[in-house]
């Protein structure tokens, strides 16, 4: 099944909100680069000490978990970042019912940073920003996407 593309208007309306919660102007760029400065702009309200936006931070998470997805497709391992999204992905064993044997789950915050590599699977393991079980719960090969 390929992965849901984010509905440009939505994300847009999401990013301007995020934008201008941070006192910026509203973004002008093209529409190819909405995602990209939606994971910016909510990147910038952490950085800030600010929660962001929920839209933005949504859209952000599941950009990023979509680009996981596609550069390591399959399902043997399930990434959740509760509450925006979740998605199957890596090669190997499938299962077919109830929760795969491999989990990794993770705050929004972390996996964006892991996401953009201003973050290292090793260095969110040993803080306890990562939850993973399983055999194949390891996405350090795959990131930063």
């Amino acid at each position: 099944m390929p992965p849901r593309r984010l509905d440009q208007e939505k994300l847009r309306s999401a990013l301007d909100a995020q934008l201008v919660a941070l006192d910026e102007p509203p973004f002008d760029g093209p529409a190819s680069a909405l995602a990209d400065a939606c994971v910016s702009a909510v990147l910038t309200a952490y950085d800030r000490g600010l929660k962001p936006e929920r839209e933005a931070g949504r859209f952000a998470v599941r950009h990023l978990l979509e680009a996981l997805a596609e550069k390591a497709p399959g399902r043997t391992v399930e990434v959740r970042v509760p509450p925006y999204a979740a998605v199957q992905c890596v090669e190997g064993p499938r299962h077919t019912r109830g929760t795969p044997p491999n989990v990794i789950e993770t705050d929004p915050r972390t996996w964006l940073e892991l996401a953009v590599g201003r973050l290292t699977w090793s260095e969110a393991m040993a803080k306890g920003a990562v939850h993973a079980s399983g055999a194949r719960a390891d996405l350090s090969g795959h990131l930063p996407v």
